[in-house]
């Protein structure tokens, strides 16, 4: 996925505003909006097919709350949410590539803690896992 990371527009000036951009070909690759310079609100990633890619929030140019993440066959593969650290945090689920739950668990500060659950492509359950929350 191409993620323009570039602050300024083509001008030199802090990009603000509702912003698109595209793949070599003319598809679009994302959308969402910038204010001085910072990604804010929703952004929109896209794969090559047209397809949703990554869906979630921004603020001060930092992933923050929910996002969700879609495979080419547009599937889910995996949801969770980032703290205002851009720290992974709270429920964290991925899929197998037919959409059954891979596995889930919560995070704290980028670190898995308590009990994770891993599942096979039927969705049994296959293992379980324990961490310890961090001093």
């Amino acid at each position: 996925m191409k993620m323009d990371n570039s602050k300024c527009d083509a001008h030199g000036k802090l990009k603000n505003g509702a912003v698109t951009e595209y793949f070599k070909d003319g598809s679009v690759s994302s959308e969402g909006a910038f204010v001085d310079g910072e990604k804010t609100g929703e952004w929109k990633y896209y794969l090559v097919n047209g397809n949703l890619k990554a869906i979630g929030e921004y603020r001060f140019g930092k992933l923050v709350g929910e996002w969700k993440w879609y495979r080419e066959n547009g599937k889910l593969m995996q949801t969770g949410s980032f703290d205002d650290q851009e720290r992974k945090s709270g429920l964290w689920k991925r899929y197998h590539p037919n959409g059954a739950l891979l596995d889930e668990g919560e995070y704290a500060a980028n670190k898995k803690v308590g009990e994770w659950r891993t599942h096979d492509t039927k969705g049994k359950l296959t293992k379980t896992t324990h961490h310890k929350p961090t001093k």
